[in-house]
């Protein structure tokens, strides 16, 4: 057994090591902002597992009311940085809304949405879902499973009506992919008309994402696109079915990111590696040992500073399970995923699909070249910060120089067409020749004018 003063002596080695490997910080006291979803979890382990303090910041966490105030406390120097819906980086630093240089050193998670129906649109489905020997859902389930119940509601007369969380949220991209790729036209935004309906055969509109589960009930929408555990909210209350996950649409998509404006990233650039550090050691910790900490972090969130919402609803896809139906249970160990895949590096390819997804959809109004998204993805991704602060973990012991890739040029390799629900595959660096081999929307030099598509 070690003698006290050898354990004093080891812990005085270790202490004085991590106070020599601290960044000298230009701002230790931060505010950051995020909205009530389970995706948030990496800035409440950061600041619960003490990893914000071991960088020497002082950070308060503040749920915001909704995606927009979110942005423009962050502009605003209300909130230091936020988690963030990954179009909005993008989307503010093109002009698109508000206008703002906004990047991000640090890619949240993957996957970790869905896109619920209520019981009676689920009840009107069942003639069109394929179901297995078990009498289960075979999943995914294609929209061409929902295109003949909106068929229907447009041949009554009857807009058909689903909720999104924001114009350019990846749920907004998602719910479109899914609806096009079952034959079903989700609409088209123009400059003058930016309600994303123009043509629209499925009526998107936006919807705060804890307000969901309750306007689906109301029936003022019928089905929603949305992060966790708002979908799975929908099979507690009873009141509807999630039929399809994002990872069932595109596997191991992107999703959130930490945003901060450019400005701050170049005012603070020792607090921003601070920050970057302190958040991977957080989906480090979420992903660690095969999900060993999501009970514990399930906890975190459960408390109502966080996500407020019973601690068993979000287990019920934390955890690495989801449930579609009551009593529908599936393994989906990916449904959240916080480090592995290289989670959280913020690649040029993924910047790159929200733009091919504001260009497909016309929120980029006009064609532009390759080059183009090239050089906006990297205006706004910043893997340079993420893989300094990265090598910092490494040199301190903390992190495994395997877990990182310190040898990428920041775009991933191409998504394999077997792993996106439409059977296309996507490539990052050729975004237009993906933008024209899509299924509606804009394609080659064509613009949206009043209700037509020209060109």
């Amino acid at each position: 057994m070690k003698s006290i003063a050898a354990l004093l002596a080891a812990s005085t080695v270790l202490t004085s090591a991590a106070y020599a490997e601290m960044l000298d910080v230009e701002k230790d006291e931060l505010k950051f902002g995020f909205i009530k979803l389970t995706d948030m979890a990496p800035l409440a382990v950061a600041y619960e597992n003490g990893y914000f303090e071991d960088e020497g910041l002082f950070v308060t966490l503040e749920a915001q009311a909704n995606w927009k105030v979110l942005l423009d406390g962050v502009i605003d120097g209300t909130l230091d940085g936020a988690h963030m819906l990954a179009g909005q980086p993008i989307a503010a630093t093109i002009g698109y809304g508000t206008e703002a240089h906004i990047v991000t050193p640090f890619s949240m998670d993957l996957n970790g949405n869905g896109i619920t129906v209520s019981n009676e649109i689920w009840d009107e489905m069942q003639p069109y879902v394929e179901r297995g020997e078990d009498d289960l859902p075979i999943h995914p389930i294609s929209a061409a499973s929902l295109k003949p119940v909106v068929d229907q509601y447009r041949a009554e007369g009857k807009p058909f009506n689903m909720g999104m969380v924001f114009p350019v949220s990846t749920h907004n991209y998602e719910l479109r992919y899914w609806l096009a790729a079952g034959g079903i036209n989700p609409g088209l935004y123009s400059p003058e008309d930016v309600s994303g309906q123009i043509g629209a055969e499925a009526l998107l509109s936006v919807t705060p994402p804890p307000q969901m589960p309750a306007t689906m009930e109301a029936g003022t929408i019928y089905g929603y696109s949305v992060g966790e555990p708002w979908n799975q909210a929908a099979v507690f209350k009873g009141i509807g079915v999630p039929v399809v996950t994002d990872y069932e649409i595109w596997k191991n998509n992107p999703e959130k990111v930490f945003g901060i404006t450019a400005q701050f990233a170049e005012e603070y650039p020792q607090t921003t590696l601070a920050i970057t550090k302190a958040l991977i050691r957080a989906a480090m910790w979420l992903d660690a040992d095969d999900n060993a900490n999501r009970e514990e972090a399930v906890q975190i969130l459960s408390q109502s500073q966080y996500v407020g919402a019973d601690a068993e609803v979000i287990a019920n896809s934390m955890t690495g399970t989801f449930e579609y139906e009551k009593g529908d249970k599936r393994d989906v160990p990916d449904f959240n995923v916080f480090f592995r895949y290289n989670a959280t590096y913020p690649y040029y390819s993924d910047a790159v699909w929200y733009l091919t997804q504001m260009r497909r959809w016309g929120q980029v109004a006009e064609a532009q070249p390759d080059s183009w998204y090239d050089e906006v993805a990297k205006s706004v991704y910043k893997p340079e910060i993420y893989l300094e602060a990265a090598r910092m973990l490494v040199d301190e012991g903390l992190a495994d120089e395997a877990d990182f890739p310190f040898d990428s040029d920041g775009y991933r390799a191409p998504t394999p067409a077997g792993d996106i629900i439409d059977g296309i595959a996507y490539d990052g660096r050729t975004p237009n020749a993906y933008i024209d081999s899509l299924p509606f929307g804009l394609k080659g030099e064509q613009i949206v004018e009043g209700s037509e598509v020209k060109g």
